[in-house]
């Protein structure tokens, strides 16, 4: 191909699952400019809306003028390919970086993930929300600066043969929102940044699995290791951080990505705060900006302990108000038993009477209960379902693929957020197998 548009290919930098990259030369304005091209396998239809949706975001992403973002020059397509033409960056992208294997130091890790929230902060305020924000797409440039590029892509439908391949070609940085097919907003590139984080710190992804289906299953239900975990040299507030960007709702998470860069710049300085647990489920619940100053009566809790030479909190039955009013209670029962009146002799002898009845009993223990006959039923979900047995809940097909139940008639019901719920009635018989093969789409 010698020319794309206007621009004139020089030569070809990479290739990608989209496309291929050029360098070309803007022949108007006499200057180099990189070229990412989209192949796209769409119908008519499909290609008018793609295009509508592509060059209005595209053009909304050209108007970001931010030292930590890409500069978009132009779109346009021929035929059935489309283009974007950008400023010509000289450095390499951070997925190159990390799968080189050499490791990050950690202020390095801090100041990358510093700046890419920071051009994603200028894009969120003016309502340009990227939607694939992965190492791939994060250029490092000689100087150092971190350049965030491809916004835009993100949009490309995913009916296109295509480009499903694309969609799904990241499925590790995608926010819990994006897996089930809802709307998302800048707390879903907070998510994506957060991932990306976690992979830099630790050296692998938070979520991670054989298929897709089980790493988008990660991604919705389960929280990964805590970094310092994997890596015990972390400060332990690096915990809090990326539990924070990985909250599985979007109101759990930091609001905005200023607010993330904010924590990550100054972690020498804070403190992980007190409702913040890192256990090894990894479920922190409720989780505050740690930047936030500690309500009243926490500081002068500390403000106590620290006086008295203590570095820690007293236990709870130690502190004085709890020893005070367990003093009165005390009194208060030794004062109740004292007027009360003695046993009786009849009293005592009833008593008496009663443990020679509770061993009759038990000497004579009831039958077992005979084994209750059943079958098996065998599970094939694509791509994955929550399986639940007459209303209860029994696993994720998959990785179950096979039940034990009870003969008799039951009620399966499979569910995935994203679609709507399967339900079949069976007669399972004893020592028989029952199938069901359910699709989702």
């Amino acid at each position: 191909m010698q020319k794309i548009g206007r621009y004139e290919i020089i030569s070809e930098i990479g290739q990608g699952a989209m496309g291929v990259v050029y360098r070309a030369l803007d022949p108007l304005l006499e200057r180099t400019v990189a070229i990412k091209t989209i192949s796209l396998d769409l119908s008519k239809d499909e290609f008018e809306e793609f295009e509508q949706r592509f060059y209005r975001e595209a053009k909304s992403a050209g108007r970001l003028n931010h030292p930590n973002i890409v500069t978009i020059h132009d779109v346009g397509n021929t035929g059935n390919l489309a283009y974007m033409a950008m400023e010509f960056l000289e450095g390499a992208e951070l997925r190159d970086i990390m799968d080189a294997g050499a490791q990050l130091d950690l202020d390095r890790i801090v100041e990358i993930t510093s700046q890419v929230a920071d051009g994603l902060a200028f894009a969120h305020e003016h309502g340009v929300v990227h939607r694939d924000i992965k190492p791939s797409n994060i250029m490092i440039l000689k100087n150092g600066v971190a350049k965030i590029t491809d916004f835009g892509i993100a949009l490309i439908p995913s009916s296109s043969r295509t480009m499903a391949g694309v969609v799904l070609g990241s499925p590790k940085y995608m926010s819990p929102e994006q897996v089930i097919g809802q709307d998302v907003d800048r707390r879903s590139d907070i998510f994506s940044l957060g991932v990306m984080l976690y992979e830099m710190l630790t050296g692998r992804p938070p979520f991670s699995g054989d298929n897709i289906s089980a790493i988008m299953y990660r991604i919705l239900n389960e929280m990964p290791v805590a970094p310092v975990t994997l890596k015990p040299g972390l400060p332990e507030i690096f915990n809090y951080i990326v539990a924070k960007a990985l909250a599985k709702h979007p109101d759990d998470r930091y609001q905005s990505a200023d607010e993330m860069a904010e924590d990550l710049r100054s972690y020498r300085t804070l403190q992980t705060p007190l409702n913040f647990y890192a256990a090894t489920d990894g479920k922190p619940r409720t989780l505050e900006r740690r930047s936030k100053p500690r309500p009243l009566d926490e500081q002068t809790l500390l403000m106590a302990t620290s006086a008295a030479g203590s570095a820690e909190m007293q236990p709870w039955w130690k502190r004085p108000l709890v020893l005070g009013a367990g003093a009165i209670f005390l009194l208060a029962g030794i004062f109740i038993l004292s007027r009360e009146e003695p046993p009786r002799q009849e009293q005592i002898q009833g008593t008496a009477a009663k443990p020679e009845v509770k061993a009759e009993k038990l000497a004579s223990p009831s039958p077992p209960m005979p084994a209750q006959p059943q079958g098996t039923l065998a599970l094939a979900v694509t791509p994955w379902g929550e399986i639940y047995v007459d209303g209860k809940p029994e696993g994720v097909s998959p990785p179950l693929n096979e039940l034990k139940l009870a003969a008799g008639k039951h009620t399966i019901e499979i569910r995935n957020p994203g679609f709507p719920a399967y339900s079949q009635t069976l007669d399972v018989e004893p020592e028989s197998t029952r199938k069901i093969k359910h699709k989702f789409k």
